[in-house]
Parts: structure tokens; C-alpha cells; sequence
């Protein structure tokens, strides 16, 4: 039976057939898909994900605010204080910001020892740390795809190869790659081209040289994923039709991979913030006088105790930017994955309910117990694969003759 005829069976129902066209109780059914192309099913998937669409809100609250109100590169920004500008004490350097009368006033986040705008500051830290993460994420998710793609399809030479490249990178520390290329990026009087790409552009250099160390963990779970699907049978039929390697990875198998890679990739970015803000406390990352989310937590341990909003609030935009990519990234997995099913609990107990069983499956007959033997209950007839017999036959009593 061709696959169009079976969706028709499914939709109109199959005649003969118990519950013919209903779903089991609480699994959405597959044929709402019908008629839609891939990308309007994994919208409709993506924006019925709750958790997905408000970390998506927050997270381009996040990137809007950060990238408009600094400005970027030649656009400038709507706030009035630049993260440099030092400017006089307002109320010992305290928020400005009220609720009752609502009002932002001139320094809503507060400012530092020197009297530097905190929300200034933290806004150009979000866009820097955003900027890192998203060069970690694209440069450790196409290495990491790459190289667990031909690890776990060709096998062989080449998978042993790049698993011990996998394995050296591993066991290297990242801290002390970091400050040595910290290290070698600030010595400005060598002359080298690194030296002077890395002095006007530190957080592109951060971004691409954590990106080259923290692709390993996706690219051994992409050969796990790859060494799984290239077993199965629709490999094996593009293959015997004449598909090449590249067409058969990137067309055939990665697609049936893009949850585990989608969920990973998602990962590294979040961890890439965390991992961003400990080499930039650590003072290894990006340095004054630019700054970061990291750097701001660094430069203010001191005033834990007298001026805590020092650190709300560059604390709370790292939990914010962490939470929204994770929700993201899950709503993304069960878009894309075609093997997600949904499903609902209160649809199967309204179907229970009012139907007295899930689609399809039977009920119990009721019994009652009679003189020590079980048997059906009055005006129920019995059943032959539940008490072993043949089928009663007779109208009117039970176990009579045919």
C-alpha cells in the first residue's frame, strides 16, 4: 500500500476496522502534517513549544536592548552614557530605578566606585558576551559536525585519526591555552600580525579560539549518532542509488541527526557564556578597557557587601542569556526531530472518559465471581480467548447447546 493511501486510510478511516481514522487517546496525530512542507511543520512545532517561545522573547529582548542601546560598530546607540564615560556620584552611585512613581531616572542600574554607568556597562558586557557566544557556537558546531560525520561513516583510518585528534584536544586545559593566547595577544610591541589583529579585535579572536577547543564533545556524540543511522535501511537505498558520500551524510543521515545536534549546539553556547565569564574573572579574557559580563562580576568582588546591584545585575543578564539558549535549543530538538510524539494527558482522559477506552483498544468484560468460578457478568456474553471455549451460541442460556 502505497504511503498516500495509507494517509487517506488514517484520515477518512479504514472500513471494517475499530475506530477507524481515531488516534490513540493523547497521541497527536501524525496526519495534521499532511499537505505542509518541512518548514512549515517545524514552525508549527517550534511555536506550539511554550518554553521555546518565551526563551526566544527573552532572548531577543536581550540582543535588542544590548546591541541598540550601545550601538554597534558605526550605528550609535540611544543611551546617553557610553561603558566609559565617568561621570559624578549620583545618591553614592545607587539605582535610580523606581516603581512607585515608575521612573529609570539617569542611572537605572546603578553606578560603580568611579561613577561609571552600570547599565551602560552592562549592556556593552551582553553584547560582547553574545558576540562570543554565537562565534563559539558556529565554529565549534561545523567542526564538531564535520569531523563526528566522517568519523562515524567512513570509519577505518579515518575515524581513528580523528577520535586521537578528539582525544588530545580533550585532555589539553582550556584555562591555559587561554591565558597563554591572552598572554601572546597583549604583547602589542612583537609586531606580528596576531599581536595586531588581536589588538583591535580581541573578542573575535576569544570567540574563534574557544570555538577551535570546544568542538569536542558535540563531534563524538555526531560519530555515536552517524554510526547508528548509517546502518539503516534508507542509507542503504541511497547508496544503491547511486548518491554520493557527501550527498548521503549532509542530505540523508545529518538531517536525522539535527536533534542531537541542534541540543549540543545549544550547550556549548550557553556553557560558552559561563566558560567566557570565568576566563574574563580570571582576567584572561576580555580586558578593560573594554568589558564583559564576567569582567564586570571580576572588576566589582570588592563591593559585594556595600554595592550588591554591582553584581545583580550582570549576574542576572548571564542567567537570562544561559536559560533562554537551553529553551531555545529544546524547542529547536523537538521541531526538527522527526521522531518526537506529543503527547497530551487530558485529550486521553477525555477520550477515556467519554469513549470508555483509548481508540482502538478493547475494554474488560465485567465478571463476577460464582460459586468459586469466575464468570461473566449477567447479560455479558463470554468471551473464547478469555475463558478458553468456543464462542455461546445459544440466545438463552449460558453454555447451552449450539
Amino acid at each position: 500500500m502505497s504511503q498516500q493511501s495509507q494517509q487517506e486510510d488514517l484520515v477518512s478511516g479504514t472500513p471494517g476496522t475499530a475506530a477507524a481514522g481515531v488516534p490513540a487517546a493523547g497521541i497527536e496525530p501524525v496526519i495534521e502534517a499532511k499537505g505542509l512542507s518541512l518548514g512549515q511543520i517545524v514552525r508549527k512545532r517550534f511555536f506550539g513549544h511554550s518554553g521555546a517561545l518565551a526563551g526566544l522573547v527573552v532572548f531577543g529582548v536581550i540582543f535588542v536592548l544590548a546591541f541598540s542601546s550601545e550601538g554597534w560598530g558605526p550605528f550609535p546607540g540611544w543611551w546617553k552614557y557610553n561603558h566609559t564615560d565617568v561621570l559624578p556620584l549620583v545618591g553614592e552611585g545607587q539605582p535610580t530605578w523606581t516603581f512607585a512613581p515608575f521612573s529609570f531616572g539617569d542611572h537605572p542600574f546603578g553606578q560603580d566606585r568611579i561613577g561609571r554607568d552600570l547599565f551602560a556597562m552592562t549592556m556593552r558586557g551582553a553584547q560582547q558576551s553574545i558576540i562570543i557566544m554565537l562565534i563559539i557556537g558556529l565554529v565549534a558546531g561545523i567542526i564538531g559536525v564535520v569531523v563526528g560525520a566522517l568519523a562515524g561513516y567512513f570509519r577505518g583510518w579515518v575515524e581513528t585519526i580523528l577520535m586521537r585528534l578528539t582525544d588530545i584536544i580533550i585532555i589539553i586545559p582550556v584555562l591555559l591555552l587561554a591565558a597563554v593566547m591572552s598572554q601572546t595577544a597583549g604583547r602589542r610591541d612583537t609586531g606580528t600580525w596576531f599581536a595586531q589583529f588581536a589588538a583591535s579585535n580581541g573578542v573575535v579572536v576569544l570567540g574563534i579560539f574557544l570555538g577551535l577547543v570546544v568542538w569536542v564533545s558535540l563531534a563524538r556524540l555526531v560519530r555515536g549518532e552517524f554510526l547508528s543511522l548509517r546502518e539503516r535501511e534508507f542509507v542503504d537505498a541511497a547508496r544503491i542509488s547511486g548518491a554520493s558520500n557527501s550527498r548521503i551524510i549532509f542530505k540523508h543521515i545529518l538531517p536525522n541527526a539535527v536533534g542531537v545536534v541542534i541540543v549540543n549546539g545549544t550547550l556549548i553556547m550557553s556553557s560558552a557564556i559561563l566558560l567566557e565569564t570565568a576566563l574574563s574573572y580570571l582576567g584572561v579574557g576580555v580586558k578593560a578597557p573594554d568589558t564583559s559580563l564576567g569582567l564586570l562580576i571580576s572588576q566589582n568582588q570588592e563591593a559585594f557587601s556595600t554595592r550588591p546591584w554591582l553584581f545583580w545585575w550582570p549576574g542576572l543578564f548571564i542567567v537570562l542569556i544561559c536559560l533562554s539558549i537551553n529553551f531555545i535549543g529544546d524547542g529547536l530538538r523537538d521541531a526538527f526531530d522527526p521522531r518526537q510524539k506529543k503527547f497530551n494527558a487530558k485529550k486521553a482522559k477525555a477520550r477515556t472518559s467519554h469513549g470508555g477506552s483509548a481508540a482502538g483498544v478493547s475494554a474488560p468484560a465485567p465478571v463476577e465471581e460464582v460459586g468459586g468460578t469466575v464468570v461473566p457478568a449477567t447479560g455479558v456474553a463470554p468471551d473464547s480467548a478469555a475463558f478458553g471455549g468456543a464462542p455461546d451460541r445459544s440466545e438463552g442460556t449460558l453454555g447451552g447447546a449450539p
